[in-house]
């Protein structure tokens, strides 16, 4: 069976593909619309032992969960690691299908993660749409707290409740009452859809046994533990726990050249919300005491380490928690955070 490897350079309107043999020959270029059923009538065409790339983008997870099962491989891959192709020679969305299929035959792309679970995908989506309301709901409430200073009153968020409206819009010039009435309907608004999302999402805690287990651990709560989830999906794509807090953002990464130092920081490249969810649950725990994440915190600020070090340690720690909860199955130990692996103690077989 003849291998071929295709790249697809995916936009709204059109799909621009590469089909190149397995020699590296470009074999033939063609340009569909983007759906699936066109799609579908490039690969039965090509026929053959397939391997499709396409960059990551808003339209990659739809298009890898109706074809991956319909080729050999399909790997979705990320676009910083392509960026190169860009800037060789020539470029247009043929050439740089073209491109990224050579780039799938000599295995040079990297893979970015995609869900096979539909359900686990619209998990992801509710959550995304949780925290954009979060976002939004902040935004627009500085814009009023920065309107109201602008005229010499000082307020908070908190001071944004409906108790308190009437008597704020009467410290504005009567101009301005109106609009910034409208403004703050707005803000109640995104409150109002923030809350009932932030609802669906503890409900879906609550009736998940992975879940449930994740929330006896000190710092995590239904919004961090669904994010954590979500974003992370299987334990398995990490082949160690310094790999899962590089995706945390909250590993170490490690370089140096020829006679030079070696060099030791945090890694840059990361989900951000996953690094603000993993130290934001570092803080919680450190804070709330009489737990073994806070007696960690303790030990190490007593050390002299700065509270932003300790907290990415305790972070660390708590991940790794997590992470061999979820790929053993287990509730959580106290007693054994922070112990190496090695020295706990085994159940005795009888």
């Amino acid at each position: 069976m003849r291998k071929y490897y295709i790249g697809l350079d995916v936009h709204c309107a059109f799909i621009e593909a590469a089909v190149v043999s397995a020699q590296g020959k470009l074999v033939e270029r063609r340009r569909c619309e983007t759906t699936i059923a066109a799609l579908w009538n490039i690969l039965n065409d090509v026929g053959g032992e397939l391997h499709v790339a396409l960059e990551e983008g808003p339209l990659a997870d739809w298009l890898w969960r109706n074809l991956h099962e319909r080729v050999k491989r399909m790997v979705v891959c990320e676009p910083r690691r392509n960026h190169l192709i860009a800037k060789e020679s020539d470029k247009d969305d043929a050439i740089d299908a073209e491109k990224l299929a050579n780039l799938l035959r000599g295995d040079f792309v990297k893979a970015v993660h995609h869900p096979e679970s539909l359900e686990r995908t619209l998990l992801k989506q509710q959550l995304m749409l949780y925290h954009d309301r979060v976002r939004g709901r902040v935004r627009e409430a500085n814009r009023l707290m920065a309107l109201f200073r602008r005229h010499g009153v000082f307020i908070k968020e908190k001071d944004l409740g409906v108790t308190k409206r009437k008597g704020l819009l009467a410290s504005l010039p009567a101009s301005l009452r109106e609009a910034v009435s409208g403004l703050w309907d707005g803000y109640e608004l995104i409150g109002a859809q923030e809350h009932a999302l932030r609802g669906q999402l503890h409900r879906t805690a609550k009736h998940d046994e992975l879940l449930r287990r994740w929330l006896k651990v000190p710092g995590i709560g239904p919004v961090r533990a669904v994010t954590l989830l979500a974003f992370l999906d299987t334990p398995h794509r990490f082949r160690s726990k310094e790999a899962l807090w590089r995706y945390l953002g909250i590993g170490l990464e490690r370089w140096h050249s020829g006679n030079g130092p070696m060099r030791v920081r945090v890694g840059q490249r990361c989900n951000r919300m996953l690094r603000e969810t993993i130290l934001g649950a570092a803080k919680s725990a450190m804070m709330a005491e009489k737990n073994p994440f806070f007696e960690q915190y303790r030990r190490r600020s007593q050390a002299g380490i700065s509270f932003k070090n300790a907290r990415r340690n305790v972070a660390r720690s708590q991940a790794s928690v997590l992470w061999g909860m979820w790929k053993n199955g287990s509730d959580y130990d106290p007693s054994r955070v922070g112990v190496p692996a090695a020295e706990r103690k085994q159940p005795v077989s009888v």
